[in-house]
């Protein structure tokens, strides 16, 4: 199996890194360690934003058009692939729609996650109110499945509600299905809200991490992202490293780094 970091941008660590992490590079698909925070392309629902990965991935590789093959929310970090030409894009994402393309997520969520387990739990689909207007509005929940389990655990002496101490769990999730917010949704569904989460979250966890962790972002991480190449036919694993905030988090609750790896 192919690691897909040892074929990294030989610039990504220099001095005069471009803006975005470039995690893998070839002929036919480049993919990006998304900042969270950031857009994959402009959106009306964000119309003050100025920074986009598509624009900013295309002046980085000269003006080459890029075509994603996948999407990670605004506040999502991690690895986003993207086709370098609509052929190659119209051939990847069936593979993406057929669950051939596996992925990976870390999160932090609020209480103990015990074991392991696969949650089947159908979605009705999130609409915009505007965006979606035009959208069949009382369609069918969609299936929706995420296999998970818990890495580490931690009980802090920090209050949060009612409660004198708070319990957070490093959970390793994949997502068998695609559906808008899934992991959050699911996580939601169990009681274990993603820490950052202002629409399916906990505020008052949310805060703390805020005001004690300095964390002002969704602990939802796109650690890695598999699949078979389409042209070489071997298999790749590409992996995406966390930000600071992340770092922050883990070092508090002395959990290593090398847990994301699992």
């Amino acid at each position: 199996m192919t690691d897909a970091n040892t074929q990294a941008n030989p610039e990504a660590n220099s001095e005069t890194a471009p803006e975005l992490e470039i995690l893998y590079q070839d002929d036919w698909l480049v993919a990006v360690n998304k900042p969270a925070g950031m857009l994959v392309h402009r959106s009306w629902l964000d119309r003050h934003e100025t920074r986009f990965v598509m624009q900013t991935l295309r002046d980085q590789l000269g003006g080459q058009h890029v075509f994603p093959l996948h999407r990670l929310d605004k506040p999502t970090s991690g690895v986003l692939l993207f086709a370098l030409s609509s052929e190659m894009a119209a051939e990847m994402m069936p593979k993406f729609a057929g669950r051939e393309v596996k992925k990976t997520y870390h999160a932090v969520v609020r209480g103990w996650v015990k074991e392991a387990a696969v949650l089947d739990y159908p979605l009705k689909e999130e609409l915009d109110k505007m965006s979606d207007k035009r959208a069949l509005q009382d369609k069918a929940p969609q299936e929706a499945v995420t296999a998970y389990r818990p890495l580490a655990r931690v009980e802090t002496p920090i209050p949060v509600g009612r409660y004198a101490t708070s319990r957070y769990t490093l959970v390793e999730m994949k997502p068998e299905t695609g559906r808008k917010h899934q992991l959050r949704r699911h996580m939601h569904h169990l009681s274990h809200h993603i820490i950052g989460d202002v629409n399916h979250g906990d505020g008052r966890h949310n805060r703390m991490f805020r005001e004690h962790y300095d964390c002002h972002r969704l602990m939802l991480h796109a650690s890695a992202l598999e699949l078979i190449h389409p042209r070489t036919g071997l298999p790749i694993v590409i992996r995406a490293a966390v930000d600071q905030s992340w770092q922050t988090v883990m070092q508090a609750f002395e959990w290593p780094l090398s847990y994301l790896e699992a």
